[in-house]
């Protein structure tokens, strides 16, 4: 090895970090083999052309997109079954407590008479106003903001208006577990809310920072179903007609990882008595089959109108028999339970569990429909236990507000044995596609698929096909032989191929990573896991090519905007003795080894790094992009961020993995953390230059918030790290302001 060489490899050894896995609920993704014919997947050199990057100096070649060229299927109604084998098992409608006589590999049928009654609106999402009071900016999940204060021509003057350290937070080496803080601030009333992974509230100045209030939850802070203490933050409710001198008449709602909902006034922290019981939900109340670990709060509930709509994370991977999947609606003011969904059937509930909505969810306030992001059902890896149709599993459904009745359903994974949780509440946009004005939504997806459909019927916009997938050999489970595929947007990366190994870390390692490649079983995405080698290849990865900090959307321009990354693993199947003998550990971020205790195959989830610690394959690591969505075509997309690690920097070419997700603001400017820097960063909407940016302490792992007090553009980014990017926790909240004059 030369010394140039050799001075890189040393460097690169430093500098790139050992990516650990996926956060709430994981998850690895891949596609067919794209020059198999069976597969029915197009072969990679005939995918979709390579999007010119937007600084071509700068940037490596892009990967190729998985294609969709051929003959496009018809957009097919959200009733029609996916197989003609499953025509029968889609005829009849699942209520809204059962799933039972649906089709898994189907989406479910509309509810004919809740769709006709839903009247249509011209109402336009999202709904833009000067605050974020909520996760997303707007229950749309669009994370756009109306302020044109900010714009690209002055954004480089942006300086810092205050910083806040919490002190709520812990790097795992004491008593207490690591935190991932993900907390998007919420501004509403005229304050700024902020939950932290203590579960505590601060109510805070938005121009100065200054506390003004603060809540403690009193939590135990155990890591109950998490390797960590997490919070995303808090969720805010007003009356319509607040009553003056009337107690909660503007709520904060926190969440906690031992499943109870504190309402709190948000005028002074408070707890509202009339809420539950005397403040307080006990959510894990309704936790009545396999309750082996509390419906832990992670995300704050989804606000729509009076309506509280509550979601649960828990403990993937360990047992086979988990809590079924379920969402809650309670009332705002008291806590009061007005319908159940659960997304199991009931007959089998005992014997699987999860397929639960753990992240966010967004809502069609005027249309009255809430969206869920479901997730995939246990054990993970391994559906044996579970061959009857689940058609809720792995879905976007749509249910009434006012019910939980189930007005469409699609699922976007057929009996998941993979993880691949829906794990990003959908974008509600309205485009204009062929002169027609659509009421849309798209669904970002671990697998890098964009699947973009009418949010009032569930009906595709542009064509999604079945297509043909690998088939295992695991005796006792159950393989569907296709798989939906959307050909518009093309997949954000190329799933029918493993990326190329690295030479620069195969040649450091002498030769691991092209051993490793060799070893693993990978037939495209959908490639099963198996007992055989090195295990099959997992490409996109666990954490998925798409986080849940989801996609932006500009209503104005039409773009959507996307941050992504790259990252191989390679899971393996152990026969249960076999399980038994290695008793191998669970790594960080839920890597290594777990039991699926229950089922007769324990499993290990693994990321392809060489003996340093280097990624073999070739970067880059993660990219940012714009989609325009009148046409679905990529507008421009580059690397982002920099690999970082014990304060080397990589270079920007190489990009970055990315957990979080961008703002977008109407003056054309895209606000984004996300990266393993710990930079966060604004770039230009329409060509995706990069106009600023700045060091805080820990990657910025959370969305940003864009708010307007007292005349002045506030941007804020909560910095509080996540073992998947790299060890690193924080405590900072971190906002920015132009200069006063």
């Amino acid at each position: 090895m030369n010394r140039l060489l050799r001075s890189t490899a040393i460097l690169t050894l430093l500098a790139v970090p050992v990516f650990a896995q996926q956060e709430d609920t994981p998850g690895p993704t891949g596609e067919p083999e794209a020059a198999a014919p069976e597969t029915g997947v197009p072969a990679s050199e005939e995918a979709a052309p390579e999007p010119e990057a937007a600084d071509a100096d700068d940037a490596p070649a892009e990967p190729a997109e998985a294609g969709a060229e051929g003959d496009a299927a018809p957009a097919r109604d959200a009733a029609e079954p996916d197989t003609a084998e499953d025509d029968a098992a889609a005829s009849e409608e699942p209520s809204a407590d059962s799933a039972e006589a649906a089709s898994e590999d189907t989406p479910a049928e509309p509810e004919s008479e809740t769709a006709q009654a839903r009247p249509s609106s011209d109402a336009k999402v999202p709904a833009s106003g000067p605050g974020w009071p909520s996760f997303h900016g707007q229950v749309s999940g669009a994370k756009y903001s109306p302020l044109d204060q900010i714009t690209p021509e002055n954004v480089g003057e942006l300086e810092l208006a205050w910083r806040l350290e919490t002190g709520d937070v812990s790097d795992g080496s004491g008593d207490l577990p690591a935190t991932v803080w993900s907390a998007t601030p919420i501004y509403a009333n005229d304050l700024l809310y902020i939950g932290t992974p203590f579960y505590r509230v601060l109510a805070v100045d938005p121009a100065t920072g200054e506390e003004v209030w603060s809540f403690d939850s009193q939590s135990t802070l155990e890591a109950l179903t998490q390797p960590a203490l997490k919070n995303r933050g808090v969720a805010y409710w007003e009356a319509a007609e607040p009553v003056e001198g009337e107690a909660c008449q503007r709520i904060v709602y926190l969440g906690t990882m031992d499943a109870q909902l504190f309402a709190l006034d948000a005028d002074d922290g408070a707890l509202c008595e009339d809420f539950a019981d005397g403040g307080v939900l006990d959510v894990n109340q309704w936790n009545t089959v396999n309750d082996r670990w509390p419906l832990s709060l992670l995300q704050p509930p989804t606000i729509v109108d009076d309506h509280v709509i509550i979601g649960w994370a828990g403990n993937d991977w360990d047992w086979a028999e988990a809590p079924p999947g379920s969402v809650f609606s309670v009332n705002a003011q008291t806590g009061e339970l007005e319908w159940t969904f659960d997304t199991i059937p009931e007959e089998i509930r005992e014997r699987t569990g999860t397929a639960n909505v753990w992240t966010a969810m967004s809502a069609d306030e005027e249309r009255g429909i809430v969206y869920l992001p479901v997730a995939s059902p246990s054990p993970n890896y391994w559906g044996g236990n579970r061959t009857e149709d689940i058609p809720y599993a792995t879905s976007t459904t749509a249910l009434d507000i006012e019910t939980g009745e189930v007005i469409w359903s699609r699922q976007w994974v057929h009996h998941d044995i993979w993880d691949y949780d829906i794990n990003s509440a959908p974008t509600l946009m309205d485009i204009t596609v062929d002169g027609e004005e659509i009421p849309a939504l798209m669904q970002a997806t671990k697998m890098g698929f964009l699947f973009v459909v009418n949010r009032e019927t569930g009906e595709d916009i542009w064509p999604i096909e079945e297509r043909a997938v690998p088939a295992g050999d695991i005796e006792g489970e159950r393989y569907p032989p296709t798989q939906p595929f959307p050909t518009v947007p093309a997949p954000l990366i190329d799933q029918s191929t493993l990326p190329d190994v690295w030479p620069l870390a195969d040649i450091a390692s002498f030769g691991e990573c092209s051993a490793l490649w060799d070893e693993m079983q990978y037939a495209g995405m959908y490639q099963p896991p198996t007992t055989e080698g090195a295990g099959a290849g997992a490409y996109p990865n666990s954490a998925g090519v798409v986080q849940w900090g989801g996609v932006g959307f500009d209503p104005e321009r039409q773009l959507a905007v996307v941050n992504l990354s790259h990252v191989v693993q390679y899971i393996q199947l152990y026969e249960r003795e076999e399980y038994d003998r290695i008793n191998g550990e669970a790594g960080p971020g839920e890597s290594g080894f777990h039991p699926q205790t229950g089922a007769p195959y324990g499993m290990s989830l693994k990321t392809a790094l060489n003996r340093w610690g280097m990624p073999c394959w070739k970067p880059p690591f993660g990219e940012l992009a714009a989609i325009d969505m009148s046409t679905g075509e990529i507008v421009w997309r580059k690397p982002f961020g920099s690999s970082q690690r014990y304060g080397f920097y990589m270079p920007e070419m190489w990009g970055s993995p990315t957990i979080g997700g961008p703002a977008v603001t109407a003056s054309g400017l895209i606000f984004i953390g996300a990266t393993m820097d710990a930079k966060v960063r604004a770039y230009d909407l329409q060509t995706g230059e990069e106009l600023w940016e700045d060091l805080t302490e820990a990657p910025s792992v959370s969305n940003p918030a864009i708010y307007e007090h007292d005349g002045a553009q506030y941007v804020a980014f909560v910095s509080g790290g996540n073992s998947i990017l790299k060890p690193s926790v924080g405590d900072m909240v971190s906002v920015y302001r132009l200069p006063v004059e």
